[in-house]
C-alpha cells in the first residue's frame, strides 16, 4: 500500500541546500522536524562525520519501521535516528546533558506547529547549540505568504490555511529581537535563523498560538525592525535582568504550566475524580489515555475529551491495576499509542466502609490491592519507561484520610491503605527525583457526588462531614484540577514526594 520514493532520501535539491548548511557549519548532530515531507535525512547524514547523528521526529511507527532497510543499504544510514512520536514531545525529552545539542534544527511538519517547534529550539536549555541554526522550510509557500487569499474553495481552502499559518510564523519571526534571519527563494522559500548577536533566549517566549491573520505583506528577510522609542523600556526589561524579570527557561509561568506535546495516562478515569483530571489535562494540551476497570465508561471520557480537544488527542484503555500484567500492558499500550509517557496519574481505588472487627480479610487485601500495591506496580513500570526515557511526572491519588481517622464511617482499611500511598509516594520521590522523575500525590478530601445527597442514609453524614470543614462545603472535582496540572507540567520541577493536601481544612479541625 505504500510505495517509497527516491524523493525522500537524498539527490532532491532541497535536500542537498540542506547538507549543503549542515556542511558549512561543521555540524556534528541535526534534528529534522518532519522527515517524510520531502527531504532527506539520509542526505544530511551523507555530510556529517562518522560519529555524527540525524535526530529525525516522526509521527507514524510505520515509516519509522518501512524506512529503516532502506537507510541500512548506505554506509551513512546508522547516523539517522528516528524516534517516534510528536515532534514537540521528540524535542523536550531530548536528554542534552547525555547527548549533547543541535547544530542544525530543520523545521518542515505541520505549518501550523511551525511556531510552537521554533519556540521549544530556541528555549528548551541545551538544545540549540551556541553558533547553530534553525532552518525553516516552505516560509514562502508557494505564493500564499505574501499574495492575497485565494477563493476559499476546493483545494485553496487548505492551502489558505497553511498560507496563513505560514504569514503568521514569519511575522513572528521577524518581531523577535532574540534572533537575525533571511530567506531564500528556493522552491518554496527556506529561512534560516539565528540568534542575535551574542543575544540568548533571555525574553520570555512569544505566544505559539496564532494570532489573528494579519494583512498579506512581503515577507522580512533581514533582522527585525527597529523597536520604537514608546516600546523601548518594556522590550529592554523584557530581554534584560535576571531569571525573575525573563521567566524560567525563558517562559512566563502559565506557559510553564502548559502541557503541549505531553503524554498521559490516567487510572479510574472513568467517572469522578479520574475525569476531572482526564479533562484538565487535556486542556492544558496533553494527551491522554484513559483507563477504566470498565472500558464503556473509559470509552465516554475518551470521547468527551476528543469533542474538546479534537481527534487524536485521548484514547480508552481497560486495565485492572492489580493485575501486574495489566499494569505493564497498559503502559505499553499508551507508549504504542502516542509514542511516549511523559505524565502517569494512579488515581484508581476503592472503599469498603466496614467496622474493623467484622472486616474479612478478603476486603482488607483487596483493599490493598488496588489501593497500595496497585499504586506501586503502575509507578514502577511507568518509571521505568520514563527513566529511560529522560524523565517524567508521576502523581498518585491519596486521601485526607492519610491525615485523619474520618468519622463516623469506619474505613480502617482504606485508611491504612492510603496513608501507604503517601509514604510509598515520598519513598519514590526520593529514588528517582536525581533521574528526572518527580512523585507526587494528591489528598483530595470528600468530593460532593449527587449519590450523597440523594441517598437518605448518606445525607445525615454529609452534613456531619461538613460541620468539620472550615470552608464550609465538599470538595467539587472542579478544585483538584489545577492541582493536578501543575503536579504533571515543569512548573512542578522542585516538588519531590510532596502530599498536596486539598480538603476545605477539615484535617485542621
Amino acid at each position: 500500500m505504500f510505495r517509497f520514493s527516491n524523493a525522500w532520501t537524498t539527490d532532491v535539491v532541497e535536500a542537498k541546500t540542506l547538507a549543503m548548511f549542515a556542511y558549512m557549519l561543521k555540524a556534528k548532530r541535526v534534528m529534522e522536524i518532519g522527515m517524510f515531507t520531502g527531504y532527506g535525512a539520509l542526505t544530511i547524514a551523507e555530510v556529517l562525520p562518522a560519529d555524527g547523528k540525524v535526530v529525525t521526529c516522526e509521527i507514524d511507527p510505520f515509516l519509522k519501521e518501512f524506512s529503516r532497510p532502506f537507510f541500512d543499504k548506505s554506509p551513512h544510514g546508522h547516523k539517522v535516528d528516528v524516534r517516534v512520536g510528536p515532534a514537540l514531545a521528540t524535542m523536550k525529552g531530548v536528554d542534552v546533558a547525555a547527548e549533547g545539542g543541535f547544530d542544525m534544527i530543520f523545521i518542515d511538519a505541520d505549518k501550523g506547529g511551525y511556531a510552537a517547534y521554533y519556540e521549544a529550539a530556541l528555549s528548551t536549555p541545551g538544545l540549540l547549540n551556541d553558533g547553530g541554526v534553525i532552518v525553516v522550510d516552505n516560509t514562502l509557500f508557494k505564493g500564499q505568504a505574501y499574495l492575497p487569499a485565494q477563493p476559499a474553495a476546493q483545494d485553496y481552502a487548505s492551502w489558505n490555511a497553511g498560507g496563513a499559518a505560514i504569514t503568521d510564523f514569519n511575522k513572528l519571526v521577524a518581531d523577535d529581537p532574540r534572533v537575525e534571519q533571511v530567506t531564500l527563494p528556493v522552491r518554496d522559500g527556506i529561512t534560516i535563523v539565528r540568534r542575535a548577536g551574542g543575544v540568548d533566549a533571555g525574553r520570555a517566549p512569544v505566544a505559539v498560538a496564532a494570532p489573528p491573520t494579519p494583512t498579506p505583506a512581503p515577507v522580512p528577510v533581514a533582522a527585525a525592525a527597529p523597536v520604537e522609542p514608546a516600546a523601548a523600556p518594556k522590550a529592554a526589561a523584557a530581554v534584560g535582568g535576571d531569571v525573575v524579570v525573563r521567566g524560567a527557561g525563558g517562559k512566563t509561568i502559565l506557559e510553564r504550566l502548559r502541557l503541549d506535546g505531553k503524554v498521559a495516562l490516567v487510572t479510574g478515569a472513568g467517572q469522578g475524580i479520574g475525569r476531572a483530571f482526564a479533562h484538565a489535562l487535556v486542556e492544558a494540551g496533553a494527551s491522554v489515555m484513559v483507563v477504566d476497570l470498565e472500558l464503556a465508561r473509559a470509552e465516554a471520557v475518551a470521547a468527551e475529551l476528543v469533542a474538546k480537544g479534537g481527534a487524536g488527542v485521548a484514547c480508552a484503555h481497560r486495565a485492572d491495576v492489580a493485575d501486574e500484567a495489566a499494569v505493564k500492558a497498559m503502559v505499553e499500550a499508551a507508549v504504542s499509542r502516542f509514542g511516549a509517557l511523559h505524565i502517569a496519574v494512579n488515581n484508581a481505588g476503592v472503599n469498603k466502609n466496614s467496622a474493623a472487627e467484622e472486616t474479612p480479610i478478603a476486603e482488607f487485601d483487596l483493599t490493598f490491592g488496588v489501593n497500595t500495591r496497585g499504586v506501586f506496580m503502575c509507578c514502577q513500570h511507568e518509571a521505568r519507561h520514563m527513566l529511560a526515557h529522560g524523565g517524567g511526572k508521576i502523581i498518585n491519588t491519596a486521601s485526607m484520610a492519610s491525615l485523619i481517622v474520618p468519622h463516623p464511617q469506619k474505613q480502617a482499611a482504606y485508611n491504612a491503605s492510603k496513608s501507604a500511598v503517601v509514604k510509598l509516594t515520598q519513598s519514590l520521590g526520593c529514588e528517582w527525583a536525581s533521574r528526572g522523575v518527580n512523585v507526587n500525590c494528591i489528598s483530595p478530601g470528600i468530593v460532593d457526588t449527587p449519590l450523597i445527597w440523594d441517598n437518605p442514609a448518606l445525607k445525615p453524614l454529609a452534613e456531619r462531614w461538613v460541620a468539620d470543614m472550615p470552608i464550609g462545603k465538599l470538595c467539587d472535582v472542579t478544585d483538584l484540577q489545577a492541582a493536578i496540572v501543575y503536579l504533571a507540567s515543569e512548573a512542578s520541577d522542585y516538588m519531590v514526594g510532596h502530599n498536596l493536601v486539598i480538603e476545605g481544612g477539615q484535617s485542621l479541625w
